[in-house]
């Protein structure tokens, strides 16, 4: 599992560091938060243990900086025990968790543990390609941050559109899966539910529906990029 540790502290750098390689870990360490963020920002880590208190930007406002550039990697927190207000401000900041010092590594081990286990189940049963995001769960679609309220056939036809971003798909190939084999293949049922969709969810910026008919084909669901 590959982990970054931005910790000022070389004492805990080094043990948090030989306990997490001992367990198997790939771990990169660096000790400010300026360097944090650039590696953080620029590389493709598993999960951030981040101390709060570091020379540069502190571990705040590095969180901050990469939630806001929807770097969405598990991240957390190291803080001192009498940190309870950063211990908030950092979960409200988008921390998946933090341990105060001192801890003992085996902790850390298993937190980070748990954490993966969680957010893998949870991205499992979360479709987000570009400003849309569908839960499976919890049946709930939003797009660009906002609710979108659709039934629960509109919402089958949207997921199964999501499921591979630029596949073109039939009305027959729709039809079948989203309503079963018993409808006339001849119908514009598919059709009509595509255009209510488009007019619940709207366009992006572009002016563009993330759903895209092709003509004499089908449709597909536009491969989005991501908000800035």
């Amino acid at each position: 599992m590959k982990t970054l540790l931005v910790e000022d502290e070389k004492r805990i750098a080094d043990f948090v560091c030989a306990g997490l390689r001992e367990q198997g870990f790939s771990v990169d360490h660096c000790d400010n938060g300026n360097e944090g963020y650039e590696r953080a920002a620029a590389g493709s880590y598993d999960v951030i243990v981040l101390d709060i208190m570091l020379p540069g930007r502190d571990g705040l406002s590095v969180l901050k900086g990469l939630r806001r550039a929807g770097n969405a990697t598990p991240v957390i927190l190291l803080t001192a025990r009498n940190e309870l207000d950063d211990r908030i401000e950092g979960l409200n900041l988008g921390a998946d968790d933090y341990l105060a010092k001192p801890f003992f590594v085996e902790e850390l081990v298993a937190r980070i543990h748990a954490l993966v286990r969680r957010i893998s189940g949870e991205r499992q049963n979360v479709l987000a390609v570009g400003g849309l995001r569908l839960d499976r769960i919890t049946r709930e679609v939003a797009w660009q941050g906002q609710t979108v309220d659709l039934t629960g056939r509109e919402f089958n036809l949207v997921e199964y559109l999501m499921r591979a971003p630029g596949r073109v798909f039939t009305r027959t190939q729709i039809l079948e899966h989203v309503w079963g084999y018993d409808f006339d293949p001849s119908t514009n049922i598919v059709d009509v539910c595509i255009q209510r969709i488009r007019k619940k969810i709207g366009v992006d910026r572009d002016g563009e529906s993330p759903i895209e008919a092709v003509r004499g084909v089908g449709y597909r669901f536009r491969k989005l990029k991501a908000d800035a």
